[in-house]
């Protein structure tokens, strides 16, 4: 079976490249913790057409695969750009049946919020419409938001209280799991393309900062942990395109590649955040330095949607009910 990209999806690849590193950067993401705009912002996202790559055509959006929100969202978490494309997967699954609100997602009328309980709601800041399961319910409403210190300002954190909710499908715990497990998939995507633009600027340094007449990325504790960083974010590949892979093409494996994806971009994005900081030293640790702001997504991202140990439980679990067989 071959999960290599196809050329439309290397050619959306470049196309999202070409606008994130226009539209956002560290530098963004920094201004943003000081109260600035989170680049490049929903409506940006919505006119280029990223927001509504899952949604259906006949519902004003793309009609893409899986696979080609992944593609982009990588893109995405390499310069930490905001708000998340998490959000525009869950919602698009979420709301298929719901013609006025998938296209409002798709072209940015409504900026959309997906609640999980009283956990801290993803791009929960300056959201107007909140979609959440109370009682087996897929409910849809207005919400209060209460903020904190952000971490990563990028991720607009919020502890949700719904207003004025109304059911949308009732008996929705299907849809809800299906919705969930296409979130982690669109997250792993995200932090792969974060961990990646981690390592190579961590190879970038190494190749160029000298001590005793050498580069340091000559010396085989810097190689070394460069290199395993590298290999983990390689080894995310795979677990990512298998996974969106399964969303659209074998949604009974779905749940385990997407668990596995979590479970594993979160410890790869925060080793590879870790050792770019290392390879940096001292200069690493300064808030000048953009090394930090890749430790900030990684630190937020791991406990995002749940953490590497819940998945790890669920990924056990389903293949010791059969799940490989």
């Amino acid at each position: 079976m071959n999960f290599d990209l196809d050329q439309d999806q290397l050619d959306a690849a470049a196309g999202a490249r070409r606008f994130f590193t226009e539209q956002a950067s560290p530098a963004a993401a920094r201004a943003a913790l000081e109260d600035g705009p989170v680049q490049p912002g929903r409506q940006a996202l919505a006119d280029i057409g990223f927001l509504g790559i899952t949604v259906a055509e006949s519902l004003g959006g793309g009609g893409g695969a899986l696979l080609d929100l992944a593609v982009v969202a990588e893109q995405a978490g390499a310069v930490l750009a905001g708000p998340s494309l998490v959000t525009a997967a869950r919602a698009a699954v979420l709301l298929a049946e719901e013609p006025e609100l998938a296209a409002a997602l798709a072209d940015g009328s409504r900026a959309l919020c997906v609640v999980d309980g009283s956990s801290p709601a993803l791009d929960a800041v300056g959201a107007d419409t909140f979609l959440a399961l109370v009682d087996g319910d897929l409910v849809v409403g207005r919400g209060t938001v209460v903020t904190g210190q952000p971490m990563d300002a990028t991720r607009g954190l919020g502890v949700v209280t719904l207003t004025d909710p109304r059911v949308l499908v009732p008996d929705a715990a299907a849809l809800w799991a299906r919705a969930r497990d296409v979130a982690l998939v669109v997250l792993a995507a995200e932090d792969l393309g974060t961990a990646g633009r981690a390592v190579e600027v961590g190879v970038a340094y190494a190749k160029e900062r000298h001590a005793f007449g050498r580069a340091i990325g000559s010396y085989q504790a810097v190689k070394h942990s460069l290199v395993d960083a590298w290999v983990g974010v390689e080894q995310l590949r795979s677990l990512v395109w298998w996974s969106a892979w399964a969303a659209d093409r074998a949604p009974d494996e779905l749940p385990l590649a997407a668990a596995a994806a979590k479970a594993f971009a979160a410890e790869t994005l925060e080793r590879a955040a870790e050792t770019c900081i290392q390879v940096h030293g001292g200069t690493g640790f300064t808030w000048e330095h953009d090394a930090h702001l890749y430790w900030r997504r990684a630190k937020v991202d791991r406990l995002l949607l749940g953490d590497a140990a819940e998945h790890h439980d669920v990924v056990a679990g389903l293949v010791l009910a059969g799940a490989l067989s």
